[in-house]
């Protein structure tokens, strides 16, 4: 890593040497050698101590930390809207959201039987498809231990019969140009709804049902990182699913 000049010119304009700054800190020399010689960057509290003790901001004394900001300031931007519970979700969020997709639709859950039950997936399936859209639909594996575990912890044994039936209501669509349906038993910590640029990111907490828990509506930014991160994770779990 990069040599921190700017704590070593910081040190020489108060008069200061590392042993001194290190007692004034409380941590050992060698950290502050570390931080000038290997631009490590210490933790916060200790941070806050060295920017009074040489008399700058922290941002100064650690760039990089300006770089973080922005990256916090980007996520923060993507964040569009916040529900305690998936039921909390406005029914007009979900129809606007499948309505206006035309490019990508992907869902990661174990039933997603809402869906097809009341905002009518399959018909949407059908219309991306005729758009030239690409249609990914990951559902959990009825006879898999996984699902039925998960239903039980959530109260709702029958959870791998619900998966069970989506999958027989999406059987008339998962062969149509650019739909693919398939099959998994990973954990679910959260199910995923991506629209195009937008995603639904339902977190899961032991004991709840998918129901009862938050749900996090990001938008794509510039950066992307949330979006990008939810995507990623979708992927994985895709990638080792199997045809339904």
């Amino acid at each position: 890593m990069a040599a921190n000049q700017r704590i070593r010119s910081a040190l020489t304009n108060k008069g200061m040497t590392a042993a001194s700054l290190a007692g004034a800190v409380g941590v050992d020399p060698k950290s502050v050698e570390r931080w000038i010689s290997q631009g490590r960057v210490p933790h916060p509290g200790t941070r806050a101590r060295v920017a009074e003790a040489l008399g700058y901001e922290e941002t100064h004394l650690w760039p990089q930390l300006l770089l973080d900001s922005r990256a916090a300031s980007s996520a923060q931007s993507e964040l569009v809207q916040l529900w305690p519970s998936r039921e909390s979700v406005p029914g007009d969020v979900w129809r606007s959201l499948l309505t206006r997709t035309s490019k990508r639709l992907d869902v990661l859950a174990y039933s997603g039987g809402f869906l097809v039950e009341v905002y009518g997936l399959a018909a949407e399936i059908e219309r991306i498809s005729a758009a030239g859209g690409q249609v990914r639909i990951a559902l959990g594996d009825p006879e898999s231990e996984a699902v039925r575990l998960r239903g039980l912890n959530e109260g709702l044994p029958a959870l791998p019969e619900r998966a069970r039936s989506t999958l027989e209501y999406l059987a008339e669509v998962k062969g149509l140009p650019g739909v693919e349906v398939r099959q998994q038993d990973a954990p679910l910590y959260v199910s995923l709804y991506r629209f195009d640029d937008e995603v639904l990111a339902n977190t899961h907490t032991h004991g709840a049902p998918a129901k009862d828990s938050p749900v996090f509506h990001y938008q794509r930014a510039a950066d992307a990182h949330l979006f990008n991160y939810y995507a990623a994770a979708f992927d994985r779990v895709w990638k080792d699913a199997a045809p339904a």
